[in-house]
């Protein structure tokens, strides 16, 4: 191993399913549901823009076509980060 250097790991990320209710996507051997009432974005969304997820550097999840962006921490503790819309 070299100092200063670091080895990044690509993160398979991929919808699981979509439903009336929201959509499920697994991301780092876990499963997570994105509710449309939480994110609306996704509701008008079609199935090619939801399908189209990335995972950034830090793991979280990135929609370019929609210009929508969930922290994984927000999935998993959605008690410690309330949603607000105007």
């Amino acid at each position: 191993m070299q100092n200063g250097t670091s080895t990044l790991v690509a993160t398979k990320t991929e919808v699981t399913n979509i439903s009336p209710f929201g959509i499920w996507i697994l991301t780092n051997d876990k499963e997570y549901f994105i509710n449309y009432k939480d994110y609306p974005v996704f509701e008008t969304a079609t199935i090619k823009q939801i399908v189209e997820v990335k995972t950034d550097i830090s793991g979280n999840l990135h929609w370019e076509e929609l210009n929508a962006d969930i922290e994984l921490e927000s999935l998993e503790n959605p008690d410690d980060y309330p949603l607000t819309y105007r």
